[in-house]
């Protein structure tokens, strides 16, 4: 029996939308259209489970209910009271609303969200006596309330936690990347699994994970013990298990030459006790350097890094630390492919190699370039600069 074809949302991080809908496609998605921190498209349950388990690069899964115009602020209550809630939680059950507002005759999303809830909890009330709990750290169900203009669009949000919460990120030190901006830009770096992969500021590990994640298989879901639509009455357990276990059973065993550094032993280990969580010490190698003293353990290998920011990690001379970043790169790596992160615009010029791209991603709130260095080797075996 084949399964009803559904309209689906995944949201993404800014600048990781055409990774997001190629991800889609490639698991058999259709009507694909790249949105603003999101991508649409259509499937079926099958692919709702599938997107969740194995999307590196989405945040969550929604699953569209139904739309409705919002002239004044009353619409908002009474289309959501009018709605069959019944059919989808009941009573026992906890929930929480996530509200986002653009343009629209609200002007606060909190308000936004307390009125969704008070419509929802009371139509089930009506209905079933009794009116179901709200639980904002794990709830049964979140719901997404998006508003734009005069347009109000009501999802089931299917991924329950955000899906950059892998589940093997037991301990993390400050400042972490998150793992779907890891995994997007190691998409975006075109780095190919049979070249050697480095990061010299590696911190926690999440972006030489994230490498390993993808050059062997392993779904982004593989460590999660749950997500949302476990928790909704058509729950297809069966349906589930299938798809792990075919997804599971296309884990690689290729053999990776990934290394990682940091200078401060803290995050060092916290990195070692990440990547043992996830059986892939075969894989990375970590030890603690400083970048300045740290000897390049490949030649001619693919460098991609996280450096701090200035913002939530404070530096001493931001601008001396890139200069040193670039001098580093200059005297040292010769015919590596250089990617840096940095959110640090201005600084991030003193670098003093010319990019051969930059790409607009965000870090949280933060707006950032992902810029590209490639490191030709001079006669001395330093680096050509490319004017």
């Amino acid at each position: 029996m084949q399964e009803k074809k559904i309209p689906l949302l995944a949201k993404t991080i800014s600048g990781l939308e055409e990774v997001l809908a190629a991800e889609l496609a490639n698991l058999g998605a259709t009507d694909i259209l790249k949105l603003n921190r999101a991508v649409s498209f259509t499937g079926d349950k099958w692919l709702m489970y599938k997107s969740n388990y194995l999307c590196r690069t989405a945040l969550r899964i929604l699953m569209p209910l139904f739309h409705f115009e919002i002239k004044e602020q009353k619409d908002l209550y009474d289309h959501l009271h009018d709605f069959a809630w019944e059919d989808y939680l009941d009573e026992r059950q906890t929930l929480s609303i996530d509200a986002v507002i653009s343009y629209t005759v609200f002007t606060n999303s909190q308000f936004v969200a307390q009125k969704s809830k008070d419509a929802i909890v009371d139509r089930i009330r009506e209905r079933r006596g009794k009116r179901p709990s709200v639980d904002l750290e794990n709830p049964d169900f979140r719901i997404n309330v998006h508003l734009f203009k005069d347009l109000c669009t009501v999802s089931l949000d299917s991924s329950g936690q955000s899906l950059h919460r892998r589940g093997y990120r037991k301990i993390t030190g400050a400042a972490p990347i998150s793992e779907t901006l890891a995994a997007g830009l190691i998409q975006l770096s075109k780095w190919d699994i049979t070249t050697p992969l480095m990061d010299p500021m590696c911190g926690s590990g999440t972006l030489l994970i994230e490498a390993a994640m993808l050059a062997k298989n392993i779904p982004a879901g593989y460590f999660r013990k749950e997500f949302g639509f476990m928790k909704w009455k058509d729950f297809d357990s069966v349906l589930w298990e299938k798809i792990k276990k075919e997804n599971n059973a296309l884990i690689s065993t290729v053999k990776l030459r990934l290394f990682g550094s940091d200078q401060d032993v803290h995050a060092i280990d916290i990195a070692r006790e990440n990547v043992r969580f996830t059986a892939l010490q075969e894989d990375i190698n970590l030890e603690e350097h400083s970048f300045e003293t740290l000897i390049p353990p490949f030649d001619n290998a693919f460098l991609i890094s996280n450096p701090p920011y200035d913002e939530r990690m404070k530096l001493d001379d931001a601008v001396a630390f890139y200069k040193m970043i670039g001098n580093i790169l200059k005297q040292k790596y010769a015919g590596f492919t250089a990617w840096i992160i940095s959110s640090d615009l201005e600084s991030l010029k003193f670098v003093g190699l010319r990019p051969s791209r930059r790409i607009p991603v965000f870090n949280g709130p933060l707006e950032c370039r992902f810029v590209k260095f490639d490191l030709f080797a001079g006669r001395k075996g330093q680096v050509r600069i490319i004017e």
